[in-house]
């Protein structure tokens, strides 16, 4: 499903390549989303600061330590972002869905509306990820049965083969033998 085909404002690719996992959450930066609304980052933080009652907690948005920025910055190739003075804002699912009240740019709503939608088709793609792995584990589980089991019959064999190798002598006739008379 790429942004192309489908006549968004974005592909789709770009907008997922802007999602990070930081402290266990998805999240998108305020630089990118702020490129991503055609605004200014700072018109961008502006507007959650005057609306910080919809960013209660950290499920929402939360600042990068500098260790979180540097890594980030890392990861991006990037040495520098345009000489920011603070470490960047980022925005969760839900704080992304808040800004979508705080913007109303129709390329805004536009973009929040094809973010949810990309935050949704990540989050099935785990779901299916996870059933996946759960088959492959049950496979697993059956292949070291099977492993076991073979290994007890490969067991048994051998004990056969050792029979065989080394049959019992023959045995002294006992008994009334018509040949001794």
């Amino acid at each position: 499903m790429s942004g192309e085909n489908n006549g968004l404002l974005v592909p789709d690719e770009i907008v997922m390549n802007k999602i990070y996992y930081i402290r266990g959450m998805k999240v998108m930066v305020d630089k990118d989303l702020a490129e991503l609304y055609e605004v200014q980052t700072s018109n961008l933080n502006k507007a959650v600061g005057r609306n910080l009652k919809r960013f209660p907690d950290e499920d929402f948005m939360f600042q990068l330590t500098e260790d979180e920025f540097k890594n980030l910055m890392f990861q991006n190739g990037i040495s520098s972002w345009g000489g920011t003075r603070k470490s960047p804002r980022v925005f969760t699912e839900q704080g992304v869905a808040m800004l979508s009240g705080i913007l109303n740019s129709d390329r805004a709503i536009a973009v929040n509306i094809q973010i949810m939608r990309i935050f949704i088709r990540i989050r099935q793609m785990f779901v299916d990820n996870t059933e996946i792995r759960l088959e492959i584990e049950k496979i697993k589980n059956k292949l070291d049965n099977q492993d076991k089991n073979m290994e007890i019959v490969f067991r048994y064999l051998d004990e056969l083969l050792e029979k065989q190798e080394h049959p019992n002598p023959p045995r002294k006739r006992i008994g009334y033998k018509p040949d001794d008379l």
